[in-house]
């Protein structure tokens, strides 16, 4: 039996050797300049300024569906609390910088700016185009190269837009093909490529100086509930976690990521208590990840907003509840002022002291510092040629990744021919945008017959498109399916009559090709086709990337990144070269 003085040996070695990563520790490291800096600063704040330097405030979103920026609010909280950081969702980049410099020069201590970009800044600003989807990015085969690569230019976005820290990437393992809510924002299914992936795009991130957050701890993947809406609930225990959903974090802890966030999840085997998310769980936040795993970067709450937590617990009692689990910053609180009052309040009690909140203070001051703060230049933001900047590097590195994600799940014979005007070819569109880049490629190359059928479009539309093909003799039938809704539900937005149409081509012609351009779970409506491809989106380098394909100009060496049907498991996919 091990003794307490032991144990306490076990705990403090492993939590060495994963907090010793030079990575991580280059935000926090207290040099003399640094801790001059951090003291000065903290000894200028009053206690209420100290506190709500542990806050994260949203600065933008949506109103009736279109962005704004809630600058003047902003503002005044920065005026009268002294907030610690904001985090950037809609908007153009040159009203987001005019915006952010302003709230940059009003604020008495640096603001820690954040963005959720999972895919870079295209994300969530008008005007930027998104890098790919991480599920995406899952099917490359051996792609840590090029993953990376995506991280650092991620980060270089972050710089030209006056950004500190990216709330990416998503290491949830994707096993439930259910899930609402992070699906195609995972890497996919397998622990290992979910992690290196994980791993080699945060060192893109910040080996350019940009704080990674790894998300969201300890594992979204494994739900059926959209935690915005509701607290999921997870019938797992600690040793099962440990097999499956801990496997990304301990791996991106280890090399040394500076930050995570805490999920809203249900986890009664570890913490029994009824409708207590594991972001305000001493359990998850304080035993699991501190001591047990010895992660010592900075924790953010998930939103604070969120039904998972916002549906039991008051919005004050929050605040006071995700502090004493442990948490360094609290995400996107509604009430600041409320807050910052139930926080003096719980210390007034003793629930909260000063001695545990003022290390996670100079915690989040130390990273300013490093994080390039401490500068007056890091404030200035100049708007001339930025749309342009953040674009620069956005359609090259997806394009590379379109093409080696292109996945041949099925081939007859297990090759495939070229379309050629030596040959009459229908091609079908169905969903997405008619006459997109693929079919005018098809078109002008390979001179096929186009037909487009959207989803609003009824089942006699679907019959008379049909009809067409059946007497037009072709030699080659090709179909796309586009534009449907990369979440589940609903099966994807796809319409019966989109469905049965693309059925009824493949009971027609049993040597038809389907390309599924979105997400590859929707391949579980066609398993009956003996050509099927899957392209995981639809936007123009996708388009391309499958046009050069299906005309012989390119391969196909991607694999399926989870698990479809049983007769379409993780790792499908042929190698098809060119």
């Amino acid at each position: 039996m091990q003794t307490s003085q032991t144990k306490f040996i076990a705990l403090f070695l492993s939590a060495s050797l994963l907090s010793g990563s030079v990575m991580s520790q280059k935000f926090f490291k207290k040099t003399p300049k640094a801790t001059h800096w951090v003291d000065s600063v903290y000894n200028s704040l009053t206690p209420d300024q100290r506190l709500a330097q542990l806050m994260v405030l949203r600065e933008s979103g949506l109103e009736n569906g279109q962005p704004e920026i809630y600058g003047e609010k902003v503002m005044d909280l920065i005026k009268r609390y002294n907030i610690g950081g904001i985090c950037l969702f809609q908007g153009s980049p040159k009203d987001q910088a005019q915006v952010l410099a302003g709230l940059q020069n009003a604020a008495q201590t640096p603001l820690m700016v954040c963005i959720d970009g999972e895919t870079g800044l295209g994300m969530r600003m008008d005007g930027v185009d998104k890098f790919p989807d991480q599920l995406t990015m899952g099917a490359i085969r051996n792609g840590k190269d090029l993953i990376y690569k995506i991280g650092a230019a991620m980060a270089r976005q972050c710089i030209r837009m006056g950004i500190q820290v990216n709330y990416a990437p998503v290491v949830d393992i994707n096993n439930n093909p259910a899930n609402p809510v992070i699906g195609y924002r995972s890497f996919g299914q397998d622990k290992n490529v979910v992690a290196d992936y994980g791993v080699a795009i945060m060192k893109g991130m910040q080996n350019e100086g940009i704080m990674a957050c790894a998300k969201h701890f300890p594992g979204h993947g494994d739900v059926s509930v959209d935690s915005h809406l509701d607290l999921p609930v997870i019938e797992k225990s600690l040793a099962e976690l440990e097999k499956l959903e801990l496997v990304p974090f301990k791996k991106v802890f280890k090399a040394g990521i500076g930050s995570v966030m805490i999920a809203h999840l249900s986890i009664p085997k570890i913490e029994p208590t009824p409708h207590l998310a594991s972001s305000l769980s001493h359990k998850f936040v304080t035993d699991l990840l501190r001591k047990k795993i010895g992660f010592t970067g900075l924790s953010f709450t998930d939103a604070l907003g969120m039904k998972g937590v916002a549906k039991y617990f008051p919005q004050g009692e929050v605040c006071v509840m995700s502090l004493k689990a442990g948490n360094d910053m609290l995400c996107l609180p509604e009430d600041v002022g409320l807050g910052i009052e139930k926080i003096n309040a719980a210390i007034q009690k003793g629930e909260l002291s000063w001695t545990e909140l003022e290390p996670r203070v100079k915690k989040v001051l130390y990273a300013k510092y490093h994080l390039g703060l401490s500068s007056a230049d890091s404030k200035n933001i100049a708007s001339q040629n930025l749309t342009q900047d953040l674009n620069k590097e956005v359609a090259s590195l997806s394009s590379v990744v379109a093409k080696r994600a292109l996945t041949a799940v099925r081939l007859e014979n297990n090759r495939f021919i070229p379309l050629s005007p030596n040959k009459k070819t229908a091609y079908l569109q169905v969903g997405g945008k008619p006459e997109d880049i693929l079919a005018k490629s098809l078109e002008d190359n390979a001179g096929t017959r186009n037909y487009y059928f959207g989803y609003s479009d009824d089942l006699s539309e679907a019959n008379e498109i049909l009809s067409q093909i059946k007497t037009g003799k072709f030699d080659r039938i090709v179909v796309s399916i586009e534009g449907f809704s990369k979440r589940p539900a609903n099966n994807f937005q796809i319409s019966t009559a989109a469905l049965k149409l693309i059925r009824d081509i493949e009971d027609y012609n049993h040597s038809a090709t389907l390309m599924v351009m979105g997400n590859p779970y929707a391949l579980k409506n066609f398993t009956g086709y003996k050509n099927l491809l899957v392209s995981y989106e639809d936007g123009s380098v996708f388009q391309q990337a499958v046009s050069d394909f299906l005309l012989g100009k390119t391969g196909a060496q991607g694999k399926l990144p989870v698990t479809v049907t049983e007769k379409l498991p993780f790792g499908t996919g042929l190698v098809i070269k060119r």
